[in-house]
């Protein structure tokens, strides 16, 4: 009986030799949360269904993880180029057999569907890294040039869906492995005041300028303004997530008795908005709370980033952490009416399957750098 119980002990400390403790305790307490919101938002006749449908994507993430941790990031780095060409090729499907309610997003699998862009969020950062890791560092001008066209190409493809908040989210996984790659302030401080200078035109330019937008964004931009401006159309969202928001208070209403879900006030409660759900619920403390795992989660990535031996597992843990740090801010700030309302769903807070697996698989690929991270000596 010893014997077999050493066995098996052995067996499963094998098994889960290359996982990362403290980040998969990290996220599994978010996905616990995460189902916990999603069965109050779907209330008596969804919510068992999103709950177990949530499971399943949660379980499949959790198998990419345990998979992608055994993968040495130095196969990882033979694979990129391919990986990166694969993801590539469902975004161009996506534009002529995709579907979408403002756009071409989604292919129909008929058992789910499919969001491509989702892949590139995992993909380019694993590109970048590869790209960089061939080049001097820090960058000189041809390998920023190379890094722009690398991040333009799975951009534009991305826009031409439409899908702005994605695509800009995409861009930003791509800038910070430029950052962590050590280029020069310059190129940010550049960015930095052409994103206030497009911010500025935003809030206070005629929204004639932006005749060039389809309809549904340019409302984004005047709800963005003023939410007030149409409360019973394009600024009903926003409106009503702010109230739910400064009603849930200090301690919340308690789990399922929000009142902005439940009587049907807050739309896209169980994707863009569940984080209101969250506030409304569990008020302050349990936002906080929420915050301060996300903040763990990103930390953890930092720190394996920053004891990683190579350029391409440092560049690809880094990003990997910031840009679920982004994903944090964006829709958090597009909640509380800080930024426009952009589609961009809070990380296993939010109902859906391909970003729950993209964000499970890069953190699996983040623990497979903590776990073969060479040893000095050997």
């Amino acid at each position: 009986m010893k014997d077999l119980l050493r066995w098996l002990f052995d067996l499963l400390r094998y098994l889960t030799r290359t996982l990362d403790w403290p980040l998969l305790l990290g996220l599994g307490a978010l996905m616990v949360i995460g189902l916990a919101v999603l069965y109050s938002a779907g209330g008596v006749s969804q919510g068992s269904h999103l709950v177990l449908a949530q499971g399943a994507r949660f379980a499949i993430g959790l198998g990419a993880i345990w998979a992608l941790s055994r993968v040495p990031p130095n196969r990882l780095r033979a694979w990129t180029p391919w990986v990166f060409l694969a993801s590539l090729l469902p975004l161009v499907l996506v534009l002529f057999i995709g579907t979408g309610k403002h756009g071409h997003h989604w292919i129909n699998l008929k058992v789910f569907y499919f969001q491509p862009s989702e892949l590139l969020k995992l993909t380019l950062p694993m590109m970048l890294a590869w790209y960089l890791n061939r080049e001097p560092l820090p960058p000189r001008l041809r390998t920023v040039i190379g890094s722009v066209l690398l991040i333009g190409v799975p951009t534009g493809l991305v826009l031409l869906q439409p899908d702005f908040g994605t695509a800009m989210l995409v861009a930003a996984s791509g800038v910070f492995a430029l950052y962590l790659a050590g280029l020069s302030w310059w190129w940010f401080a550049a960015a930095g005041v052409g994103a206030a200078t497009a911010g500025g035109l935003a809030m206070f330019a005629p929204i004639s300028w932006f005749s060039f937008l389809r309809p549904y964004q340019q409302n984004r931009i005047l709800t963005f303004r003023d939410p007030e401006n149409d409360p019973l159309g394009a600024g009903w969202n926003i409106i009503q997530s702010k109230i739910a928001i400064g009603g849930g208070g200090w301690t919340g209403k308690g789990w399922g008795q929000g009142s902005q879900v439940h009587l049907d006030f807050l739309p896209e409660h169980t994707t863009d908005f569940a984080f209101a759900v969250l506030a409304e619920e569990f008020g302050w403390i349990g936002v906080a709370l929420v915050l301060a795992l996300y903040m763990f989660v990103v930390g953890r990535c930092l720190w394996i980033a920053i004891e990683a031996r190579d350029t391409y597992s440092r560049l690809l843990a880094g990003t990997l952490g910031l840009a679920m740090f982004v994903y944090v801010i964006v829709n958090g700030g597009m909640i509380s009416g800080l930024l426009p309302v952009v589609g961009v769903p809070m990380p296993l807070l939010s109902y859906g399957g391909t970003s729950a697996v993209s964000l499970l698989a890069g953190l699996g690929l983040v623990m497979s750098v903590k776990a073969h991270r060479p040893v000095h000596g050997y």
